[in-house]
């Protein structure tokens, strides 16, 4: 008889088109092939309720429920009076804590796994001491906010700096009730640690995987490009601030002088959700913005390069990854990299700086074709989803 697993994931695990939700997905695929598995998870985009048998045929049970972001950020502001992070706020339900009181009454609960810390608050003191706990906070979600407040003028500044802190004082608190905490990265995790040294004990790491299978270079994808140009192509969901920032810088200030040089360099910007500053890049010759699409990889497998210019960021990039499994030129920032590991062969092109960027793309544009193998066999012998996974199953 399969234990059961108790798995609070803060945003609906599927369908797999953006990092959290890429590895959530994963997670519940296979764990679901050793444990009875009790699902608690929030919709946060109407879109999503059409996948909620894909995510139902894993599950024993499930709580899914509507999360509303306009009312959840009004129900955040409670943090200011009770000195927590908003984001506990943002993120508790009455009927979801409910459902997991019952379930955890009824169900003998073997294990329990969080997926991104706020869930946490739903099962804080209220387990076994045999119950197995993990906390997957996958990176240090407050470092974001700190980073965040850096970029932004008062107010807005001050209220991110506050939410770094006070989630940080969150994170630490789970971390030292938590048998484990687990960050995506050994980078990640000595940050942690650094940052909560008396639960370094507890603290490990995962590696990130990659759908090797569906990321293959090797099958045939329609060319959405025109015949001259050269595309150097953003994937990411484009409503997400870092995503957003680094749009705009690339778009604004680095690629028209590239354009200039080279007029049929164009840089495309793809995924969910492109906020009004990203669609105002299409005014640049050059930039286009697709929006969604149905599938990243043909912009992907037809691409010069794949281009990472993030300037704040956290944990793995699933995009340099993908990028790497369909042998395609990287180009990034050291944050886009961080957690990488380095592979024999592998040389992707780091640029922190606008003339550096300039310059890696040009070596590009100038190069002959580029054989990129290297990246994805460093994909196929160490980003294997079932391979790593099985260190969360172990924990659990």
């Amino acid at each position: 008889m399969m234990k059961s697993l108790l798995y609070l994931v803060h945003r609906l695990p599927y369908p797999p088109n953006k990092g959290d939700k890429i590895t959530s997905y994963n997670m519940l695929k296979y764990l679901q092939r050793h444990f009875t598995i009790y699902l608690a998870t929030f919709v946060d985009d109407d879109n999503d309720w059409q996948y909620i048998e894909n995510v139902n045929k894993y599950c024993k049970e499930s709580c899914i429920l509507k999360l509303n972001p306009n009312v959840a950020k009004l129900f955040s502001l409670k943090g200011f009076f009770s000195q927590e992070a908003l984001s506990i706020h943002y993120y508790q339900n009455a009927q979801m804590q409910q459902w997991v009181d019952e379930t955890i009454d009824s169900k003998n609960i073997d294990s329990v796994l969080i997926f991104s810390g706020p869930m946490a608050q739903y099962v804080s003191k209220k387990l076994p001491d045999a119950t197995k706990t993990v906390l997957d906070l996958e990176d240090v979600d407050s470092d974001k906010w700190r980073q965040y407040a850096k970029k932004l003028a008062w107010p807005m500044s001050w209220i991110y700096r506050r939410e770094s802190k006070y989630l940080l004082s969150f994170e630490a608190a789970m971390a030292r009730e938590f048998d484990t905490t687990v960050l995506v990265s050994k980078a990640e995790a000595d940050f942690f640690k650094e940052l909560v040294p008396d639960v370094r004990q507890k603290v490990v790491y995962r590696t990130q995987g990659v759908d090797s299978k569906f990321f293959d270079p090797e099958l045939e994808y329609e060319n959405f490009y025109q015949a001259k140009e050269k595309v150097f192509v953003f994937v990411g969901v484009m409503d997400y601030w870092p995503n957003v920032d680094a749009a705009i810088w690339f778009g604004e200030s680095i690629f028209p002088k590239i354009h200039q040089r080279f007029p049929d360099a164009r840089f495309y910007i793809v995924g969910l959700n492109p906020s009004d500053e990203v669609k105002k890049l299409q005014s640049i010759d050059g930039v286009v913005v697709t929006g969604s699409v149905d599938d990243i990889r043909p912009y992907l497998a037809h691409a010069a390069a794949a281009i990472l210019p993030l300037r704040t960021a956290r944990g793995i990039q699933n995009k340099v990854l993908e990028a790497m499994s369909m042998e395609r030129p990287v180009i990034a920032t050291t944050n886009a990299m961080q957690g990488i590991k380095i592979c024999h062969g592998f040389e992707p092109r780091v640029a922190n700086d606008e003339q550096s960027l300039i310059d890696a793309v040009i070596e590009v544009l100038e190069a002959p074709e580029e054989d990129c193998r290297a990246g994805r066999t460093c994909i196929l012998e160490n980003y294997n989803w079932d391979s790593n996974l099985k260190e969360i199953e172990k924990l659990l």
